[in-house]
């Protein structure tokens, strides 16, 4: 007996051990992110084990504007970047030691994401619909992010000049939002995740959808030379990530109406992972779940074309365009 028991306890050592082993073989990567749906396959592929089960330990890193994920991914801070694309972004590509790797958000129509508002007095005073943003003045979080580029898109649709409107950048959504509620501008660009509470205690008011009126491709996956190195890495994680595409495109984003998603058996648990991470109730996520890829692919030419609009602005440097910045190697072209 005492034979078969220390046999057992052998078993139990070895198999303790080979799992130690495995946990100590797997690849380590942490990746820059803000608490956006428009991040939700990160969050589902972490909560769920995706990246684990690809022989990952991933940790996740909080930012709360686009811009300093970039930089941090180039210094290093972070192995891989999920953000919307900004100007600071695109010169640092354009420098060589950023490369874009897969898709992730897009606006377009019928999948509420980033919103144009209104502070109460703007309102009242005739700013009812986004074509009436010319000369007003706008929040942001910076000057040549997504929101500028959005903004640009209005002009460019509704025959306004971009230079009518006073950019006040701020650095931070919440800066963003409590200038809007503070009435010291006009109007904002927000996500609706931070939108939405300024809105049901009465700080705001809602102009219009991005995706609705211009839709395009916000969001994508980077990382520096350095991770790119790694190849074996680089897979693994976009493997991880659209596994995590497919399920929240099949499962959420399939189940959508009129820009909600509903609350049932299948759609319950991602809800709530997405409702985890962004702090929000599962009840303000289903109003708020972003259009993604189901294969993780990146629209190049939308790329493209706002890299020549950064750079005719100002933004960005010359010499540079889409097919410079992408890792072919591993997107997935639309």
């Amino acid at each position: 007996m005492i034979g078969i028991a220390r046999l057992a306890a052998a078993g139990l050592l070895a198999i303790m051990a080979m799992g130690t082993a495995r946990a100590e073989d797997a690849l380590k990567a942490k990746i820059g992110v803000l608490r956006l749906s428009s991040s939700a396959p990160v969050f589902i592929a972490q909560d769920k084990g995706y990246f684990r089960e690809a022989g990952l330990e991933v940790e996740l890193k909080f930012f709360d504007a686009a811009q300093p994920i970039a930089v941090a991914t180039t210094s290093g801070d972070v192995d891989f970047g999920v953000t919307a694309f900004t100007a600071g972004l695109y010169n640092l590509a354009g420098k060589g030691v950023l490369k874009v790797i897969g898709g992730m958000s897009r606006e377009k129509a019928g999948y509420p994401l980033i919103g144009y508002f209104a502070s109460n007095n703007a309102y009242a005073a005739g700013l009812k619909t986004p074509k009436d943003l010319a000369g007003k003045r706008v929040a942001m979080t910076q000057v040549g992010s997504s929101f500028h580029y959005s903004l640009g898109l209005l002009a460019d649709k509704y025959g306004f000049k971009l230079s009518e409107v006073k950019i006040v950048p701020l650095q931070s959504l919440s800066n963003a939002a409590a200038a809007l509620k503070g009435e010291t501008v006009d109007a904002a660009l927000l996500p609706i995740s931070t939108a939405r509470k300024l809105m049901d205690d009465g700080g705001a008011k809602f102009l219009g959808w991005v995706g609705d009126e211009t839709p395009w491709q916000l969001g994508a996956v980077f990382a520096s030379p350095k991770t790119l190195a790694n190849k074996v890495l680089v897979t693994k994680l976009l493997g991880a990530l659209a596994r995590a595409d497919r399920e929240y495109h099949d499962v959420i984003l399939a189940a959508m109406k009129d820009g909600v998603a509903p609350i049932n058996d299948e759609t319950k648990p991602l809800l709530e992972i997405i409702a985890k991470y962004t702090n929000l109730p599962v009840e303000q996520v289903v109003g708020n779940c972003a259009y993604i890829d189901p294969d993780g692919k990146l629209d190049v030419k939308n790329v493209d074309n706002q890299i020549k609009w950064l750079q005719e602005q100002g933004f960005a440097d010359k010499g540079f365009d889409a097919n410079t910045i992408i890792a072919k190697d591993f997107v997935k072209a639309d």
